[in-house]
């Protein structure tokens, strides 16, 4: 079978609901309300979904010098993977309350240790919900996996080759962020507001259309088409305010058939760690 690579629609997640090789996770969050994903978790769930935690599971230990949500060790995230069933030929699915903000991370850091069976629930658990598909409450054991991580180096940057790498030409920063938050306007998440100079701003949210959804490939090629120019996508380097919703843009552009960007997974709240750091206001 075609595995799903990018996103994937309710009722086709509905219907492959009983392969033995299919494993959905809930990655259910809010910023604001760390235990508010958890608990609707709890409450409902699409069957045999299993819960990841943005702070625990997507992510590692911050530390003085990190960001908000530091990738988590690659060998790790497999193991925690492998304990809930995952083995290397599993197609796994995430989602999230709806437009994939928190889904997407699970999806590129599955990619990151060499998965490439993992796609997104297109509108996530709203999509499911309007869709009046099943739900339950209860989480099904499933017996481990085996799953021996193949990272890509390449994947992501750290925040001394992109500060190297935003100052030569051939290389486009991109922020997900809000625009008031890029221009430095209504800060609420970070102690220090602005971007990295010579960033654009491109959020996330542009990706959906407005049911909530992803737009279709051609028109989100058109979008980034216009963001990147005359550079290639293996110029573009994602970032955001944790390196979170980043990956939401690395997946519009996969999905576009736009191959290459890499993330960087620091973003502003690991930048913003050394006073040093230069900083620009406005757009």
């Amino acid at each position: 079978m075609t595995p799903f690579t990018t996103l994937i629609d309710a009722p086709t997640l509905a219907a492959q609901l009983r392969r033995d090789d299919l494993v959905v996770f809930d990655c259910r969050f809010d910023l604001a309300s760390p235990a508010w994903g958890e608990a609707e978790y709890a409450a409902a769930h699409i069957p045999g979904a299993l819960y990841a935690h943005l702070d625990r599971e997507l992510s590692g230990p911050v530390t003085p010098s990190s960001g908000r949500h530091p990738l988590p060790h690659p060998h790790s995230f497999a193991q925690w993977l492998a304990a809930k069933g995952v083995h290397e030929n599993s197609q796994i699915i995430a989602y999230d309350q709806g437009n994939g903000a928190y889904a997407a991370r699970l999806w590129w850091l599955a990619r990151w240790i060499g998965l490439r069976a993992i796609a997104v629930l297109d509108g996530g658990f709203a999509a499911w919900r309007a869709a009046n598909l099943p739900l339950e409450n209860t989480v099904r054991a499933r017996a481990p996996g085996q799953l021996t991580p193949h990272v890509d180096p390449r994947a992501w940057l750290t925040t001394e080759a992109v500060d190297q790498l935003r100052q030569r030409p051939g290389n486009l920063l991109v922020d997900a962020r809000g625009a008031e938050r890029f221009a430095g306007r209504n800060e609420t998440l970070d102690p220090v507001a602005g971007h990295v100079p010579g960033a654009r701003n491109h959020p996330f949210l542009g990706n959906l259309g407005v049911d909530g959804k992803f737009l279709d490939p051609g028109s989100l090629r058109q979008r980034w088409s216009v963001i990147l120019g005359s550079l290639p996508p293996s110029a573009l380097i994602a970032m955001c305010g944790s390196g979170v919703t980043a990956c939401h843009n690395l997946l519009a552009l996969e999905h576009a058939g736009l191959t290459g960007g890499r993330l960087y997974a620091g973003s502003w709240s690991e930048w913003i760690r050394d006073p040093r750091r230069p900083i620009a206001i406005g757009q």
